[in-house]
C-alpha cells in the first residue's frame, strides 16, 4: 500500500535539508541541563566537587576559657576547709549514733555507726578535693566565667554589665583559715555566680576590680 494514500512518493532530493553545519556524533538521550526539575551537575548532596570539612571540637573544649587565657584555681585551704566543717559535724553525730545504740548492748552497730560516720567524712573530703581541682575563674574583657562539677561539668558566664552587686563573706572557719568567698548577683538568681575559697587578699582585690567594671559596663548602657 502508498503510505502517502494516492500522494506523489516522498523523494529526498526534491526536499534538501536547510544549509547549515550538520551536527557531529550521536544526539544525547540524558536530561537537559538546567531545565527544570531536571538534575544538574554539581547540585545536591552527592553532587561532586570540593566540601568545606566541618571543624571538630574536642568535648573538654567547651569549657575552655577562650582567648588564650587560663583558669586561675582556688586555694587549697578550700578543701580543709569543707573536711575540717564535715568533721565538725561527724563527731556530735557520730557519738550521739554510738551512745544510743551503745545504751542497748548493740556494740556491733555502735561500731558500723562509727565506722560510716568515718567513711562519710573520708568520702566528703575526696568530694571536696576533687571539685576544688575542677574550679576555675578567669576574668574577660566584658564577663567573668567560671567553671566547676565533679559529676556535672557547669561553665558560668556572668557580664560585668548585669552585675548589681558584689559582696565578700566568710564563716569563722573561713576567717581562721584566712579565706573568703565572693558572689556575685544578677538581676536573674540562676546567672549568680560564687568563687569559694580565694585567699583574703586576692577576694578583696577580685572584689574591687569586679564592682569596677561593673560600674564601667553599666554606665556605658
Amino acid at each position: 500500500m502508498n503510505p502517502n494514500h494516492g500522494g506523489q512518493p516522498y523523494d529526498p532530493a526534491a526536499h534538501p535539508p536547510p544549509p547549515g553545519p550538520m551536527p557531529q556524533g550521536p544526539v544525547p538521550q540524558g536530561p537537559v541541563q538546567g531545565a527544570p526539575g531536571r538534575p544538574v551537575p554539581g547540585d545536591g548532596p552527592n553532587a561532586a566537587g570540593p566540601v568545606a570539612a566541618q571543624p571538630r571540637y574536642r568535648p573538654d573544649e567547651a569549657f575552655a576559657p577562650g582567648g588564650g587565657q587560663k583558669w586561675w584555681p582556688i586555694s587549697k585551704r578550700h578543701t580543709w576547709q569543707r573536711a575540717l566543717t564535715a568533721v565538725l559535724w561527724a563527731v556530735p553525730v557520730g557519738a550521739l549514733g554510738v551512745f544510743m545504740l551503745g545504751r542497748d548492748g548493740g556494740v556491733a552497730a555502735s561500731a558500723m555507726w562509727g565506722a560510716a560516720v568515718v567513711l562519710s567524712v573520708v568520702v566528703i573530703g575526696i568530694v571536696a578535693e576533687l571539685d576544688r581541682r575542677s574550679f576555675g575563674y578567669a576574668e574577660r574583657a566584658d564577663d567573668l566565667i567560671l567553671t566547676h562539677g565533679v559529676f556535672v561539668k557547669r561553665l558560668i558566664v556572668v557580664p560585668y554589665g548585669r552585675m548589681q552587686f558584689v559582696d565578700v563573706t566568710a564563716g569563722l572557719l573561713e576567717r581562721w583559715m584566712g579565706i573568703a568567698t565572693v558572689r556575685m548577683h544578677t538581676a536573674a538568681a540562676a546567672t549568680d555566680a560564687t568563687v569559694p575559697g580565694l585567699p583574703a587578699a586576692e577576694a578583696a582585690l577580685l572584689r574591687d576590680r569586679l564592682a569596677q567594671k561593673g560600674e564601667e559596663r553599666s554606665m556605658g548602657l
